[in-house]
């Protein structure tokens, strides 16, 4: 192998995790595969993969070089693209994270519709309930539903999105409807936690209000069943209740005290050069999900 035949082998025993898959995907067998990482660990000095008899993981020089070597590879099949005469189909791996429901009511299935009309392309995607690294993990895309910090991330503005409380019409009917934060002391609350520890004061256009849980739970879709089945007052962002909201299963109260819609984005790290085939999904994924009306803000459920 060349050297950048090794480079696309280095990456594909990244994305496998083992050299035989990798070799499969590259049509070569899997000790040539292993000469060619040892090759390349031996001409940069440094260990790129933690090897055991059940598992290849990239170390952490290896982490920071698969994000360049990405980079780099993307950069080379998009000026060949251009030379000739962008005849070729942009190909490759491309991983994209977001919030896990989210993900999987909005954006696995803009994943699956951008499959379909791109074939050469393979997409990875990471639901998870947490702020995910993009240069840590490898990864391109990222749906963001929060105010940013400031970073070296490129932010492409796709909507906003809302946070509420709701409750189902029984509860309301039984333990009446708050008509300002203060009053949320004296009724029953869902909240969800993700860092092991307490539930954080639910913020307000006013400000923030402590509360006591009835119940806690770790996952969104529970804590909206539990509002459904009358438990409490839950809060979440505006998208996990719309459901239930349209069916009439739950109502959203103190719709006049809610903070401003958070803006929701996409965010990648390839700056101004974005390799073809990122364009293509950033594009894609940003033209639907502006149409989506879930990210309409403030407007969103709100009664006319």
């Amino acid at each position: 192998m060349d050297h950048l035949d090794r480079l696309r082998c280095f990456i594909a025993v990244a994305d496998t995790q083992s050299f035989a898959a990798a070799a499969r995907r590259l049509g070569c067998s899997a000790p040539a595969a292993t000469r060619a990482i040892a090759s390349l660990e031996q001409r940069l000095g440094v260990q790129l993969f933690q090897r055991s008899t059940r598992s290849v993981r990239l170390t952490e020089a290896g982490e920071r070089f698969v994000i360049d070597c990405r980079r780099i590879l993307g950069d080379l099949d998009e000026s060949e693209a251009a030379a000739a005469g962008g005849q070729a189909d942009p190909a490759g791996l491309l991983s994209l994270t977001a919030p896990s429901m989210f993900g999987r009511l909005h954006v696995a299935p803009l994943a699956t519709a951008f499959l379909q009309q791109h074939a050469r392309i393979r997409l990875k995607l990471l639901l998870v309930d947490r702020v995910v690294s993009l240069m840590d993990e490898g990864l391109d895309l990222a749906v963001r539903i929060a105010h940013l910090p400031d970073s070296g991330l490129t932010a492409v503005p796709v909507g906003a999105m809302r946070r509420v409380i709701v409750a189902s019409p029984e509860y309301l009917a039984r333990a009446g409807e708050p008509r300002t934060p203060r009053d949320l002391v004296e009724h029953r609350i869902v909240a969800s936690y993700f860092d092991g520890q307490s539930m954080t004061p639910w913020r307000f256009r006013d400000g923030p209000q402590s509360l006591s849980p009835t119940l806690m739970v770790n996952d969104n879709a529970a804590g909206i069943a539990a509002a459904v089945a009358g438990v409490g007052l839950a809060r979440c962002q505006v998208y996990q209740a719309a459901d239930a909201v349209r069916e009439g299963l739950l109502r959203i109260v103190l719709a006049d005290h809610e903070p401003p819609a958070a803006p929701v984005h996409l965010v990648h790290a390839a700056g101004r050069r974005v390799p073809a085939s990122l364009r293509l999904l950033l594009d894609f994924m940003a033209e639907r999900l502006r149409a989506q009306p879930v990210l309409g803000g403030d407007a969103f459920l709100r009664a006319p």
